[in-house]
């Protein structure tokens, strides 16, 4: 059967668009935590240098996002995990493109995010974050990369916790502020939890023909009952953890609105037969998080 070469449209759709939002909502958070500290500290937050960070610091987590994209793209490719994936097509594992572009492409991401990352390390003087810019990086990859990766471990969803919520939006936070409050990082658990719930989701889709290539997700480890309790528990845990902003500042309660994206997400998770319906909430949980950090952000800022 010949298979046509991939076409730039493929390109974009390997890229995964529909989850770049997840990368954004972070930093978006991020940003508004830090409005919220130099507000209150009566310092100049609308500082033109910050705005111009809080850019590149987006644009680093969107770049990042991509490169996981290809590089699991690529990884589960070469070893034939996606040989009967149900989910959108992929290019290593449909031949439509080689194998060897496909990581060639998620390098050049990754090489982007790192001169993103070092342009913000020169500007903010923190040295230190080189360590954390390697170790995201290098998570980034051995998601599904490398001879023991840790997404077939079961371990997926706790490392993109940390790094898609926890590090993203307190580093975001800090990188403008220089400190770390209970606000942020209460808004980066708020953000994993959105984030491993993406990812979670997808894997509860692929459960079945993860199961058949040996890829031990936690939604292979669960039965599906309860891989579909902590989806609805990673969903609704941001939510809960939003009460706590709600104290610093009660207008910030407005994000409740997520909700709307949200319940119908768990609503179609509990009733989900097909691939396209699983896509659906995963989508609805990107929206989620985007919504829920943009409303934050509108509340504190305007």
């Amino acid at each position: 059967m010949t298979v046509r070469p991939a076409r730039i449209g493929d390109w974009i759709s390997a890229a995964r668009p529909a989850t770049l939002g997840l990368a954004l909502a972070p930093v978006i958070l991020g940003w508004a935590i830090a409005m919220l500290e130099l507000f209150l500290a009566e310092k100049d937050a609308w500082n033109p240098a910050n705005l111009i960070a809080t850019g590149l610091a987006a644009l680093l987590a969107i770049t990042l996002q991509v490169g996981v994209n290809f590089a699991n793209d690529y990884s589960d490719g070469i070893r034939g995990t996606d040989q009967n994936r149900v989910g959108p097509k992929r290019l290593t594992a449909s031949g439509a493109a080689p194998a060897a572009r496909v990581r060639l492409v998620a390098f050049i991401f990754f090489g982007i995010a790192a001169a993103l990352g070092t342009a913000l390390i020169i500007w903010s003087q923190y040295w230190w974050m080189f360590g954390v810019g390697a170790a995201a990086i290098a998570a980034a990859w051995f998601y599904t990369g490398g001879k023991r990766p840790y997404g077939y471990a079961g371990l997926g969803e706790i490392v993109v916790f940390v790094f898609f919520g926890l590090v993203a939006t307190t580093g975001t936070t800090f990188l403008l502020t220089g400190t770390f409050s209970t606000e942020s990082i209460v808004a980066g658990v708020a953000m994993g939890c959105f984030a491993a719930a993406v990812l979670h989701i997808n894997n509860v889709r692929d459960r079945a023909t993860d199961i058949v290539a040996g890829k031990r997700t936690i939604a292979t480890r669960l039965s599906p009952l309860f891989g579909r309790i902590l989806y609805t528990v990673l969903a609704l845990a941001p939510y809960g953890l939003l009460v706590v902003l709600v104290l610093t500042l009660a207008t910030t309660g407005y994000a409740f609105f997520a909700l709307c994206l949200t319940l119908p997400a768990i609503l179609i998770t509990w009733t989900a037969k097909t691939p396209a319906e699983h896509v659906l909430v995963l989508k609805l949980t990107v929206w989620s998080s985007l919504v829920y950090a943009i409303i934050i952000a509108w509340i504190i800022a305007f």
